[in-house]
């Protein structure tokens, strides 16, 4: 029987497999802390948002409510009907983005690649605002079917334009603005030109916001996450393989042009159904995979769910500072995360060029 070496004992020791029928995913126990630690701020960020307001509740009230054990009824329906959902929304957003940015900028090899960076979530805005604008009687059920359409189309236009012929990563993400701006263009056209109503709801939305989602907003979100994430992390794999180039991933047995085309619905998926939710919330793609690297490292299957936790914990918290920072007024979230992922663009630009 062969021994095992130290080095090989102690690794082993640090790592776990969890198997799904056919599938496995590798854990580093690190990792495995390290994303419990993400998802413990995310749901202090939910007990923040949901405890402050006019009627403030303490946060360990908060918390029982949550879990039924709290006796005050008008302060369980400020809990669970008015702020729960809201915050909820908030989470599943910004998980989305998150491992909707890991698997883009894994699928391109390129850190500067984001949904909201290459034009999709514009895309998706375009035909949100379209909704909204041109047809104001259209119920909002069909506002994430349009949104959909919008990323699928961009992100089609992308691989068109800048893809389709192993184009460099800095044209991948030029090309990428230059549809964003494009997209922006027609949003504001809409928006200018349609009645003040639909206009007023037109901006609210593309500033990204999670003001006034109740639980018929999480719940049409819902299906979406519980059908792409479970697919994202069976495909983690597949997508390390990629990263090592297409005829290494041949070699190593994998259908390179299926397992990149059912990435690449994944993350346009995930992204166009947050933008259908919460409209333009920028930058969480791009921050919260590099976040998430930096903490638990590149392998993606614990990259995927450290990145979840860290883009709900952004986008969560930045609703938070919304709320907070010039109260009464709120101040929509994807304000708060342009202000902190503009800069943080530019650095991650300023160190592709020099790296």
């Amino acid at each position: 029987m062969a021994r095992l070496t130290p080095v090989a004992a102690r690794r082993n020791a640090r790592e776990a497999t969890l198997r799904i029928g056919p599938a496995s995913l590798r854990l580093n126990l690190r990792s495995v802390v390290m994303i419990g630690v993400l998802w413990v701020a995310a749901f202090a960020g939910l007990v923040a948002n949901v405890a402050y307001g006019e009627y403030p509740v303490p946060p360990l009230e908060v918390v029982r409510t949550i879990l039924g054990l709290g006796e005050d009824g008008g302060q369980a329906f400020v809990v669970n009907t008015l702020r729960l959902p809201r915050a909820l929304v908030a989470v599943a957003v910004g998980a989305a983005l998150g491992v909707s940015g890991v698997i883009l900028q894994g699928i391109t090899r390129n850190d500067l690649a984001a949904p909201d960076i290459v034009g999709i979530n514009a895309g998706a805005s375009l035909a949100a605002v379209s909704l909204i604008v041109i047809a104001p009687a259209a119920s909002v059920v069909y506002l994430q079917p349009a949104a959909l359409a919008g990323a699928f189309v961009a992100a089609g236009l992308l691989y068109l334009l800048a893809w389709r012929r192993n184009g460099s990563p800095l044209r991948l993400v030029l090309v990428g603005i230059g549809l964003s701006a494009i997209a922006g263009a027609g949003a504001t056209l809409l928006v200018t030109i349609g009645e003040i109503e639909q206009a007023s709801s037109a901006l609210v939305w593309l500033a990204g916001s999670v003001y006034g989602r109740g639980w018929d907003d999480l719940y049409s979100f819902l299906p979406w996450l519980l059908v792409l994430f479970p697919l994202a992390l069976l495909l983690s794999r597949h997508l390390a393989a990629l990263n090592l180039g297409d005829n290494v991933a041949r070699v190593l047995g994998v259908h390179v042009e299926r397992v990149r085309g059912l990435l690449l619905l994944t993350s346009v998926g995930l992204a166009g159904t947050a933008v259908a939710t919460a409209g333009t919330v920028g930058f969480v793609a791009l921050m919260a995979p590099h976040i998430a690297r930096h903490l638990v490292g590149p392998s993606y299957g614990g990259l995927m769910p450290a990145a979840a936790a860290t883009g709900a914990t952004i986008v969560v918290g930045a609703d938070f500072v919304g709320r907070f920072l010039f109260a009464p007024v709120e101040l929509p979230a994807g304000i708060v995360t342009a202000v902190l992922g503009a800069p943080f663009f530019l650095y991650l630009l300023y160190r592709s060029r020099n790296g």
